[in-house]
């Protein structure tokens, strides 16, 4: 298997278990639609190409300053997934006639992507699949490296194509009653994650 096929196959598998940002896609998908869920997960996508490169380049200066430093991404993440889920738990669920208040595509993109960035344990999986897989540095190949990147990134972006269009099919089956219980339980699992990221950032 190349390097870019491998790097699909890393990014998708990376991508794929549901974490806070998972949910944060799905909410976004029901709440403002699937346009918002895609580009939601593209900023995470960006940021699993970004650490894969770090760990791909063999950039180990750069991968020491950002698990040196995880406490306070950690307090930075955590601290961001509260006011995501109080803001989730205590939002009325959107609906097609009165659109939820949204800052826009940009906003939706950033987030995700520093939100992700902010989570120290992205770059530790990377370098462990990349070790494990002999792929550090991709044997000193600019050329191969570039290709691992971007199969991270388009494995990564095909999973949020996956997940926002799903849910986006689901959501037309959905009344208000459930997405206020949704937002209840989305809300109610970022702000544990965020609370867990604060205690393993002590």
């Amino acid at each position: 298997m190349n390097f870019f096929l491998r790097g699909l196959v890393i990014g998708f598998s990376i991508a794929a278990p549901v974490g806070p940002i998972g949910l944060l896609c799905i909410r976004r998908t029901l709440t403002h639609g699937r346009a918002s869920g895609l580009v939601s997960g593209l900023g995470a996508a960006t940021a699993d190409a970004a650490y894969g490169a770090v760990a791909s380049f063999g950039l180990t200066a750069i991968a020491a300053f950002l698990t040196g430093e995880q406490t306070w991404l950690r307090l930075l993440g955590g601290g961001f997934l509260l006011y995501l889920g109080g803001k989730t738990f205590l939002s009325r669920p959107g609906t097609r006639a009165v659109p939820a208040p949204h800052l826009g595509l940009a906003a939706d993109y950033v987030s995700t992507l520093l939100l992700t960035l902010t989570n120290p344990a992205t770059i530790l999986s990377f370098i462990a699949v990349f070790a494990g897989l002999g792929l550090v540095g991709a044997k000193g190949d600019f050329r191969a490296a570039t290709e691992l990147v971007a199969g991270v990134f388009l494995g990564s972006a095909a999973w949020w194509w996956l997940l926002s269009s799903g849910v986006g099919w689901f959501k037309e089956t959905l009344g208000p009653k459930e997405l206020r219980w949704i937002n209840w339980l989305s809300g109610g699992l970022l702000f544990a994650f965020g609370l867990a990221a604060l205690v393993s950032g002590w």
